[in-house]
């Protein structure tokens, strides 16, 4: 048995769902494997896991109306940004970019995402 994580994947809040940051792994659950390529295919896989654990929470990206972008590097901003539009339609989510000095297990970038999405 693997160990509890401490931190919840998502969390309902009224008519908020929130997300942790998510990461540019492989949906392998057996290991942590990053997507190869860089910060923007770790931010888009991140963005793929991220549509995945909305689901769970009955939401989608199109939802997403804030979000926190976490990257290592700012000369990489430019490239996430074409990746951000590449999944986000208008109105685009609000959102703070940070560049940070690390991530866990090594990563380049991580997003974090809440959306608005009332319970029917």
């Amino acid at each position: 048995m693997s160990p509890k994580r401490p931190y919840s994947h998502w969390r309902r809040a009224g008519d908020f769902v929130i997300i942790s940051g998510q990461l540019g792994v492989l949906p392998d659950k057996e290991t942590t494997t990053f997507v190869e390529g860089g910060t923007a295919a770790e931010l888009r896989q991140a963005l793929a896991n991220a549509a995945n654990v909305l689901a769970e929470a009955g939401a989608t990206l199109a939802d997403v109306v804030k979000a926190s972008l976490f990257v290592l590097n700012m000369q990489d901003w430019a490239a996430c940004n074409e990746v951000w539009l590449e999944t986000f339609s208008d109105p685009l989510p609000t959102r703070t970019a940070i560049a940070v000095a690390e991530l866990p297990l090594g990563a380049k970038a991580e997003v974090e995402l809440w959306a608005y999405a009332p319970e029917s």
